[in-house]
């Protein structure tokens, strides 16, 4: 599918959801959608260092957490418009990631995941610190009354962004995908010495996907104050952030840019439904058992099992 023809897929499957939710009544709905639509957000951010590189973050929570706390502080500041809130989460998160790179990336295998999840340690600690941003005790965000340009009511409002958001995730997921950026990174991946003895600028482009990933991370997290009104460095640095962006990958299909939509998709709906039906207690438990079960029946995620069932036929 060329590039120009799957922006409008896009874009019309965007503009579908959001006529669809202008059906629904229950506002209970765009607050569990919020939570899906974030989480495909950071499953495609992870996977462009994660899967198309082959570098394991788990410091996802961290860069999600900085793009919360920027939009605290330009709350504080002078209240901007959300899409500013937005890109400066990115830029942020875009910044440390590209230090973060700098620093970590001649790392590799287990020393790199750690390094990235001292960063979420590190990062929280000096929040927790930081009394401009509430420090320990958490800050409260007031959220607008009315939402700019929008009729509806303002999580309604949230929901439209996130799915914006969502939809330009997974085109720049799939732009990398098919460029000679996500070549490079394929080669990475599958053997980085062949890589770099070919001439491939391996430091160079894992910085790039450092950098795309922890920018679309924050801009994942900008919204967060106004979505829960109270943020304090627990809800910020939540484990479940980490976990669930691993696993919806890996339970989706790495290495390609649709494996995460499903794997978010299927994971955060069944984490939701959980959640209103038996306890939310319960969420890591039920990404725990299917992500296991993945392991044992589909190694390769929904997107890996699919493919294998087509070559059994064709074979």
């Amino acid at each position: 599918m060329r590039t120009w023809m799957f922006w409008l897929v896009v874009a019309a499957v965007v503009a579908c959801i959001f006529g669809l939710s202008r059906l629904v009544t229950n506002d209970y709905f765009f607050f569990a959608a919020y939570v899906v639509l974030q989480y495909v957000v950071m499953a495609t951010a992870w996977n462009i260092l994660g899967g198309y590189t082959g570098y394991v973050n788990f410091g996802t929570a961290g860069f999600y957490a900085l793009g919360a706390y920027s939009s605290v502080v330009l709350h504080k500041l002078y209240a901007p418009p959300m899409v500013v809130l937005i890109l400066a989460g990115g830029l942020v998160s875009g910044a440390v990631g590209l230090c973060m790179g700098y620093l970590t990336l001649r790392l590799r295998g287990v020393f790199f995941a750690i390094a990235t999840l001292a960063l979420a340690i590190v990062l929280e600690t000096l929040i927790t610190n930081w009394d401009y941003v509430g420090g320990s005790r958490g800050v409260y965000i007031i959220r607008p009354a009315a939402a700019p340009f929008f009729h509806g009511g303002y999580i309604q409002y949230l929901f439209l962004v996130m799915l914006i958001l969502s939809g330009v995730a997974v085109c720049i997921a799939r732009s990398i995908e098919h460029s000679k950026l996500g070549y490079g990174l394929a080669t990475i991946r599958d053997d980085e010495l062949a890589a770099e003895a070919a001439g491939v600028p391996t430091l160079k482009l894992k910085l790039i996907a450092t950098v795309l990933s922890g920018a679309l991370m924050g801009m994942a997290g900008a919204p967060l104050p106004y979505y829960i009104t109270y943020l304090d460095p627990s809800s910020a640095f939540n484990l479940s952030l980490a976990v669930n962006s691993i696993a919806m990958p890996l339970v989706g299909g790495t290495a390609n840019w649709i494996g995460p939509v499903l794997g978010a998709v299927f994971l955060a709906t069944v984490q939701q439904i959980a959640t209103v039906t038996i306890s939310s207690a319960l969420n890591l438990l039920f990404v725990g058992v299917i992500l296991v079960g993945f392991v044992v029946i589909a190694p390769n995620g929904i997107i890996g099992w699919f493919a294998r069932g087509k070559r059994r036929r064709q074979g």
